[in-house]
């Protein structure tokens, strides 16, 4: 049976994008859907917002040929310092220690999303944009899209469709996937500062009764704030002087770094913990924030869903080498299955982060601070710990792991 595409990829985003170009020399016939034009994607907010990549996502990156071009415009991360306000406990990792140059990037998500959108272009993967999902459905042998470009109704048909469509997603909505909502009841303030010490390629990571607070180098002498507040307190901040909020946030994080300066506008991302109900349906699977929104107390969001990205490359390209029907139903259930203990392990590991911090009753507080100093002195332990921030505990998917 003839169909329009191998492969219809909705959502011209980062996961789509990466999706996309990890596929572009497969024999695949791709298209992308994207319903926002190129300079409405651009001029969006959440590009303002600072990417912590993990070491290992920035391997895959480079297995892409996406890091090469973006790499001058990242900063380093030499070392982590993680501690809890008005306590004892402090762990200290360190590249130098464990033999590597970074622990990871932080990298402008407006930096990253225009480079890897140029090299779609540059690929010359077809793209429908803009272009708006209104309908699907499959049958048997292939998914049928049904789509409006402007005035005009469209029709297309792939063997598979990759929901890349981020939290509002339109084919999670459109396949009636129910979504399972933990409100955090917590605000991500988002800005950048200048200080007046140096930062030193260190990314802080400190915790307080109000929720953690995160500063990440980017520039010499600047650093990317990620600082979670409650909801009412947020607000406040939110739009409250500046100077109010330099006083408070320089009341949470201290004088390590000198005295704090804006330089950057505020904004603010309401918290929750989103899971679909599940990432695979007849001939469709969701990637990225489609299937999963976590905290960004340990920075894993965009790291998984570049994992999802690869491993979902991998395993379409070995199905189609092998001339079988990369839309089939145990296909996509070993995909699922594999990806789901990566999804539950590192949901897990974030949601209990968030949880255990934001517990100021003294007897857990003082349980974190001496499991904290513990850490900081056993080795074993710590360089586990690095290895986990660093995205390399467990195995890459080979397209990130060649060389």
């Amino acid at each position: 049976m003839q169909h329009d595409y191998d492969l219809l990829i909705v959502g011209g985003g980062l996961a789509g994008n990466c999706l996309a170009l990890a596929l572009k020399d497969s024999g695949l016939n791709i298209a992308i859907i994207e319903a926002n034009t190129r300079e409405r994607q651009y001029d969006s907010p959440a590009g303002d917002r600072a990417l912590a990549l993990a070491a290992g996502t920035v391997k895959m990156l480079e297995a892409l040929n996406i890091w090469q071009g973006v790499s001058q415009l990242a900063t380093a991360i030499k070392d982590i310092h993680i501690s809890d306000q008005g306590h004892f406990g402090k762990v200290r990792l360190s590249a130098q220690k464990e033999n590597v140059d970074a622990l990871g990037y932080v990298i402008t998500a407006r930096d990253i999303e225009t480079h890897v959108a140029q090299l779609v272009d540059a690929a010359a993967i077809e793209q429908l944009c803009p272009a708006r999902l209104t309908g699907l459905m499959a049958g048997n042998d292939a998914v049928n899209v049904s789509l409006k470009r402007g005035d005009e109704a469209l029709s297309v048909s792939a063997k598979l469709l990759v929901g890349a469509d981020g939290g509002h997603s339109s084919v999670r909505n459109l396949l009636e996937i129910p979504q399972h909502i933990s409100d955090y009841g917590q605000t991500a303030l988002v800005t950048t500062v200048k200080s007046s010490l140096l930062h030193k390629n260190v990314a802080f990571e400190r915790f307080t009764a109000s929720g953690p607070l995160a500063l990440l180098p980017v520039d010499d002498d600047q650093c990317a704030i990620v600082w979670t507040r409650g909801s009412e307190d947020a607000e406040a901040l939110m739009f409250g002087s500046e100077a109010d909020f330099l006083a408070e946030l320089q009341h949470c994080f201290g004088y390590r770094l000198g005295a704090l300066s804006l330089v950057a506008p505020r904004r603010a991302f309401p918290l929750s913990l989103i899971r679909a109900e599940k990432m695979i349906a007849h001939r469709t699977v969701a990637i990225g924030n489609a299937v999963h929104q976590l905290h960004p107390v340990a920075g894993q969001g965009f790291n998984l869903g570049l994992r999802d990205v690869v491993q979902l490359a991998e395993m379409i390209i070995k199905q189609h080498q092998a001339d079988r029907d990369i839309g089939d139903a145990d296909f996509l259930s070993a995909y699922a299955k594999v990806r789901q203990k990566d999804h539950d392990r590192t949901i897990g590991f974030t949601n209990s982060v968030v949880r255990i911090f934001s517990n100021d009753w003294l007897p857990v507080a003082a349980a974190r601070n001496i499991g904290l100093t513990l850490l900081d002195h056993i080795p074993a332990a710590k360089t586990l710990l690095t290895r986990h921030a660093m995205g390399l505990a467990g195995r890459l998917p080979r397209l990130g792991n060649r060389r």
